[in-house]
């Protein structure tokens, strides 16, 4: 059991994309700039992905593969080879997710992955409301040379429903705020990397 006061309430992606909108730009300034030219890189769902799609979107020379409705539609038409991996559409987060998703996944190998979480927390790692989101999330994952956790400061020790990565699986966090001693500690004996933008 987890107290309500823990467990946050997943709002509708709009709502979602309007909350700390700096924060957000800042982490995905700082992602964009990871993105070295002939790049092949997972954008997750999520507000902050989506930022990131959208400094991505004049960029001719990566490929992006996404899972993530808004991003879609963000780079259609525009620079990126874009790729999309399918799936169950969810429509809180528009998000393509579930085992549909691995039959495109299980063919790519990733340069980058920059993947989203409702949720950070130092004992449960990565987690989301949904587990079909966290289920592709996970796969994800498994598949990148790189795996980029784009997370602003207020997810940080909170928890969700559905598991969707351990923190050993990710190998950089990019975040708005300062940890305190107790988390940068055991993200540094993880072996992930922070980065505050």
């Amino acid at each position: 059991a987890v107290s309500v006061e823990q467990r946050p309430i997943e709002a509708r992606f709009e709502a979602k994309a309007a909350t700390h909108p700096e924060q957000k730009r800042r982490i995905a300034e700082r992602a964009a700039a990871m993105v070295e030219p002939d790049s092949k890189v997972y954008i997750d769902a999520g507000s902050t992905c989506l930022e990131l799609a959208k400094l991505l979107a004049h960029r001719t020379d990566i490929t992006v593969v996404t899972n993530s409705l808004p991003a879609i539609v963000e780079l259609a038409g525009q620079g990126p080879r874009l790729i999309v991996i399918g799936g169950e559409l969810r429509a809180l987060s528009q998000a393509l997710v579930g085992p549909l998703s691995t039959k495109v996944l299980d063919e790519l190998y990733l340069d980058h992955a920059f993947v989203g979480t409702f949720s950070l927390s130092l004992d449960a790692g990565l987690t989301t409301t949904d587990p079909a989101e966290a289920f592709t999330k996970e796969h994800v994952l498994a598949h990148a040379r790189e795996s980029v956790l784009l997370v602003d400061g207020s997810k940080i020790g909170t928890r969700s429903f559905a598991h969707a990565g351990r923190l050993d699986q990710v190998d950089v966090v990019i975040t708005d705020a300062a940890l305190d001693e107790e988390v940068s500690a055991t993200f540094e004996h993880a072996g992930v990397r922070v980065l505050v933008a």
